[in-house]
């Protein structure tokens, strides 16, 4: 891995992250049965590169809790300010959409909501188990913030149940301040390290100035917390209001990066430019989790 990579802002996208969009009739199905049940996605809140490819694929990241956060992440293009009083039926209407997919993992994430006591914990486990109703044999799987580091909190999501808890912690602590305003590293890691009977899984994002090293060591500090499957992605500005990107990382490097967090010792990373931490998230649970599952 190149340690020597400091570099004026890049002013265009490298070849490696254009590509087409894919057209297929089921991206506007997947479109248009969200905006029928009222729901909001991670992939359209936070402009993911990924939005094509995975409505076609009939797969989406629910974002509960309304789509606007109370915290303003530099790097985050979902909106931030006083949001709504959170909808009581929205996880009905979730799991009413599990159904009509046909999903067979599903991802589960929120907005940031420090207005809440419980941070949405709440909300979290009643879509969990009206999840469950519908579809009993469909893995779970929640994307969640870090709930101000309530472990009460935490326990009410835990208790529903979830196959799989995720909590980013999208880049190395002497970025935080910058990236992350509002969030704490520690807290962050403490919230994975307290989760123990179900699998963990964590992401970070490259391009944003980290070095060589401050990688190395925070991938260090995830394992330790006992996280086994790890995201690794590049930055990439969503808004002229977000930070700029550093620097693009060749896919060589990310290959170099998921060959040191192996020897870490987690047992599944998915690293390439355009990894999200709900992208192929069924893959990655199956691959580590259900040892006799047959690829489709």
């Amino acid at each position: 891995m190149d340690q020597n990579h400091k570099s004026e802002t890049p002013s265009r996208k490298p070849p490696w992250l254009r590509r087409r969009l894919p057209t297929h009739p089921d991206y506007e199905k997947t479109r248009s049965l969200l905006k029928e049940n009222r729901l909001h996605t991670v992939c359209e809140e936070a402009r993911c590169p990924n939005l094509w490819e995975c409505f076609s694929c009939r797969t989406a990241t629910f974002l509960i809790m309304g789509p606007c956060c109370t915290r303003n992440c530099r790097f985050c293009a979902v909106a931030h300010g006083t949001p709504k009083i959170p909808d009581a039926e929205e996880p009905v209407r979730v799991a009413k959409t599990v159904k009509s997919m046909n999903l067979q993992h599903v991802v589960v994430t929120s907005v940031t909501r420090d207005d809440l006591p419980d941070g949405g914990a709440g909300l979290f486990a009643h879509t969990i188990r009206e999840i469950r109703k519908k579809m009993p044999f469909t893995s779970v799987e929640v994307l969640i913030p870090d709930l101000m580091g309530n472990l009460d909190a935490l326990e009410t999501i835990l208790d529903a149940r979830p196959d799989v808890l995720n909590h980013n912690i999208e880049t190395v602590p002497r970025l935080y301040p910058e990236v992350r305003p509002g969030a704490d590293y520690g807290r962050s890691l403490g919230l994975l390290r307290h989760v123990s009977e179900i699998p963990t899984k964590s992401g970070l994002m490259l391009g944003l100035g980290e070095e060589h090293e401050e990688i190395n060591r925070t991938l260090e500090d995830i394992f330790e917390t006992g996280c086994r499957m790890l995201t690794l992605g590049q930055y990439l500005q969503p808004a002229m209001k977000n930070l700029p990107v550093v620097r693009y990382i060749q896919p060589e490097e990310f290959d170099d990066w998921r060959s040191a967090a192996l020897g870490v010792g987690f047992s599944e990373v998915a690293s390439g430019p355009f990894v999200r931490s709900s992208y192929h998230a069924k893959e990655m649970f199956n691959n580590a989790y259900n040892p006799n599952h047959q690829a489709e």
